[in-house]
């Protein structure tokens, strides 16, 4: 069997171990991943630019420059990165983020596996309670103050990727 090894960030490892414990453990959740990878389909296109880039003229008119101007500028962009994102986009590529945009993902992304983290730990007390024949009496209040919490980081992320080459144009 062969061996794949690869190096990330303390924190990157730390959270990856906290996830891959509700999995089934690192391996399962990577071999997991792989085949989940291997499996999706194809890109239209090649996913990575290849190639020397080329220089493109595009005319528009002054109120649609005002627009990119503005648009960009909101996003930390500038016009030809902003306009270089959005077409990449439409040819398959990853969607290109501001850095300010990554760090409020990553942001979100950690507070939702502190949250995926509680309610696994809910379920773990829950279903031990249950094995040693105790009730279980869930507080709904503190349910309800969960769920806003999933529904303001949701907002958090969509605000995020909000504009983001039309990224929730129903193709996500």
């Amino acid at each position: 069997m062969a061996l794949i090894s690869l190096r990330v960030s303390d924190e990157v490892a730390a959270e990856f171990s906290a996830f891959a414990a509700t999995q089934g453990g690192k391996s399962a959740l990577l071999r997991r991943l792989i085949a989940d990878a291997l499996a999706a389909p194809a890109p239209r296109i090649l996913a990575l630019p290849v190639g020397r880039p080329e220089k493109v003229t595009v005319r528009f008119r002054e109120s649609e420059m005002q627009q990119l101007a503005e648009v960009s500028h909101q996003r930390g962009m500038t016009r030809t990165g902003w306009i270089v994102a959005l077409v990449r986009s439409r040819l398959g590529s990853p969607v290109q983020h501001s850095s300010n945009e990554h760090e409020v993902l990553r942001a979100i992304v950690r507070e939702l596996n502190r949250i995926g983290g509680n309610i696994n730990q809910i379920a773990r007390a829950t279903n031990t309670s249950v094995l040693q024949g105790r009730a279980v009496e869930p507080d709904l209040s503190v349910i309800q103050e969960a769920k806003q919490v999933i529904e303001r980081e949701l907002a958090q992320l969509r605000n995020a990727l909000h504009g983001n080459a039309d990224y929730w144009d129903g193709r996500s």
